[in-house]
């Protein structure tokens, strides 16, 4: 989901890069993408990799090139797009953001509407969740170690994932969900006004149980949430309401609001082009680093985290 704002501003960016962009499958989040302008000292460890039985049950793997050499935190990112668009192929650069801040970083494909409504793409997600579980060890993350990040309604996803553990259990997911990011995140859009949300779960039985603010908060984990002040896809409202709810029932929070950060600037401020904008790469890794993602030994219980003071600017 794409603000007008934001809009205009990569179609500039990319008319400005076309000259060195592929023919084939143009997108607004190439300019992001283009090779030289993304993160150094990055690999890729993987594409297309198959982690369930279904077309779209696809991932790629990103790792800072020395991750094969010793044991790195694991970030599986998920991309937005209402849940009726999106493609791993336009996120290679904040796989290579994270992946050189020394995140292994997994980007799977998932379901998407009208071929599945929820919790369909939620199933997908922790059905990925268990794939990592299994096997990035052998990519150089460790299993112990893993956070889930997300943008739009991939923040939607990760924060359901990580406020009600039932999709990981029904995927057989054992590891526990260290952290969650969510950026620009629905987390209060009951009553479904919108068709991208009708579409997404209008045939739901009890339709304010899809909705993270209503979700009971004892299974969740700590959480970043940031948003743009000038989204005006998903309200800010959002993301104050889900920090407020959270503190009040004393779990971990930390929310922040960007000046002037419209919809899709919040994910875009991860790359190389626009990191000039706002801090939200070095706000991220700073949550993860604060939740033990390199000094495993400040680990507590997951179900009891102290909270965090912090308010939403």
């Amino acid at each position: 989901m794409i603000t007008r704002h934001a809009a205009l501003l990569a179609a500039l960016i990319f008319t400005s890069f076309a000259s060195v962009l592929p023919a084939s499958a143009l997108s607004l989040m190439d300019p992001f993408n283009v090779p030289g302008t993304m993160d150094g000292g990055v690999t890729t460890l993987g594409q297309d990799i198959v982690y369930g039985p279904l077309e779209r049950h696809k991932l790629d793997v990103y790792a800072p090139e020395n991750s094969l050499e010793k044991s790195a935190p694991v970030v599986i990112f998920l991309y937005g797009g209402a849940w009726k668009q999106g493609t791993k192929a336009d996120y290679p650069f904040a796989g290579h953001a994270l992946a050189a801040r020394g995140f292994v970083t997994v980007i799977p494909d998932y379901r998407l509407v009208p071929e599945v409504q929820y919790p369909e793409f939620l199933s997908d997600n922790a059905v990925a969740v268990k794939w990592v579980e299994d096997n990035i060890s052998r990519y150089g993350g460790d299993p112990q170690r893993v956070y889930l990040m997300g943008h739009s309604a991939g923040a939607y996803n990760a924060v359901m994932l990580g406020m009600d553990r039932a999709y990981l259990r029904d995927a057989g997911v054992s590891i526990p969900i260290r952290g969650v990011v969510g950026l620009a995140g629905p987390y209060a859009v009951y009553p479904f006004e919108f068709k991208e949300l009708q579409d997404a779960f209008g045939n739901v039985d009890n339709p304010q149980m899809t909705q993270p603010i209503n979700l009971p908060t004892v299974e969740t984990v700590p959480m970043f949430l940031g948003h743009g002040s000038n989204d005006l896809i998903v309200n800010v409202e959002n993301t104050v309401r889900m920090q407020k709810k959270l503190l009040t029932d004393n779990r971990a929070i930390v929310a922040k609001v960007y000046d002037s950060l419209g919809h899709m600037e919040v994910v875009t401020a991860l790359s190389t082009v626009w990191r000039w904008r706002s801090p939200v790469l070095d706000d991220v890794v700073d949550f993860l680093k604060a939740e033990g993602a390199f000094d495993p030994e400040s680990f507590g219980p997951v179900d009891l985290v102290k909270p965090i003071k912090a308010s939403v600017e």
